[in-house]
């Protein structure tokens, strides 16, 4: 048996009104000045997440700047530019309000604003020598989990390819999960950060660094998706079941910050870096066909997922059980109105080839279950087409 450890933010805060506490935080923090990191559309809705966060920040006595030019599949520009105004401005925290974009550009930005050199300088698993300044993570989606995972997820504008840098000095200092800064989010947003949050559950559950305590993580998350996305996507003002999706999210973000993920991921990196494809919908899509691929390698594990997401399972043998978790993948992106292939999404098969290779180097691949070459996953690639 190997030694495992298990990384979290210090500081997590769950629930409806839980956003109040930012301002809070922020001062036990030490913060003087902060940098909010959000995109402008988050930033001009009235009395949205962005105007909660301001308003704790003035109640404390905190004051702020923005950095609020954050893109999807966030770019390392992005960061570039937020570090540029964190120093400028003399700040001494950072606050991300948002989803998985806002959060990994924070968490660049304070990598860029404690390190020397490039962001693309960094990529690999603990790289950084510098503690970064103190981050408050708002989430906005129940999807990325980024709020509470070590992960820095940026693509390289030079090679339009995603990037990763894993270190323990990402963390968050505090994470902000409150389900009213959701409620107003669109039906596919729903559906692409759900159904990303489900990914991250079932790599981290079958990843080959899974231990008991992912596995409870992940399996409480697998069954809180499988019982509430399909409510939430049907009606965001469903309260009940966007709190569950804000828990299940946080539980598979803590179950992959510790078991990491697999080909899925990896894949997926690819889409988001050629295409600006939304990172859930490209591991929606990718999910059910690279875990057919991963069955043999723990057939038991799939027969518990295709239980745990509500598949009858009596009196079948494991394989056949197993099988009923990738029906069950399936139906659930189908039934929340997730694309049936990548080629809808523009993904242009002459660049497999590239994105096959690309993804085994990517820091993802080598916690999969599986272990695969370049023509394995160029034919994943090729069947989610």
């Amino acid at each position: 048996m190997r030694m495992y450890d298990y990384l979290a933010p210090a500081v997590n805060f769950m629930g409806v009104g839980a956003v109040k506490v930012v301002g809070e935080r922020a001062k036990i923090l030490g913060g003087k000045k902060a940098l909010i990191v959000t995109d402008k559309f988050l930033k001009s809705l009235p009395g949205g997440a962005v105007a909660q966060v301001e308003a704790s920040l003035k109640e404390a006595g905190i004051s702020f700047v923005y950095y609020d030019n954050v893109e999807p599949n966030p770019k390392d520009r992005n960061a570039i530019e937020g570090a540029k105004i964190f120093k400028d401005e003399n700040c001494d925290m950072i606050i991300t309000v948002g989803g998985g974009s806002s959060h990994d550009c924070g968490k660049g930005i304070g990598i860029l604003a404690t390190h020397p050199g490039e962001l693309f300088d960094y990529a690999g698993i603990e790289t950084l020598a510098s503690p970064l300044p103190p981050i408050i993570a708002v989430n906005t989606t129940a999807g990325t989990g980024s709020e509470v995972t070590r992960h820095c997820v940026i693509t390289n504008t030079k090679t339009n390819i995603k990037f990763v840098i894993v270190s323990w000095r990402n963390l968050p200092s505090v994470s902000i999960n409150d389900p009213l800064t959701m409620v107003g989010m669109p039906a596919g947003l729903t559906a692409a950060t759900g159904m990303d949050a489900l990914t991250h559950a079932i790599e981290a559950y079958v990843s080959k660094d899974a231990n008991p305590v992912t596995d409870a993580s992940a399996i409480q998350a697998i069954k809180l998706i499988s019982n509430n996305l399909r409510q939430a996507y049907a009606l965001g003002e469903n309260l009940v079941a966007r709190e569950n999706m804000c828990y299940a999210s946080l539980l598979a973000g803590m179950a992959f910050n510790n078991a990491n993920l697999g080909y899925v991921h990896a894949m997926a990196h690819q889409l988001g870096g050629l295409y600006d494809m939304p990172h859930g919908v490209a591991n929606a899509i990718l999910l059910p066909f690279v875990e057919k691929w991963n069955v043999i390698s723990n057939p038991q594990k799939f027969a518990d997922i295709a239980e745990f997401m509500g598949e009858n399972i009596q009196g079948l043998s494991v394989l056949d059980a197993a099988q009923k978790s990738i029906d069950a993948m399936f139906r659930l992106a189908k039934d929340v109105g997730i694309p049936a292939n990548l080629r809808s999404q523009g993904a242009k098969e002459e660049d497999i080839e590239y994105m096959a290779e690309w993804a085994l180097k990517d820091g993802n691949a080598f916690s999969n279950p599986r272990k695969g070459n370049k023509k394995d996953i160029a034919e994943l690639f090729k069947s989610a087409f």
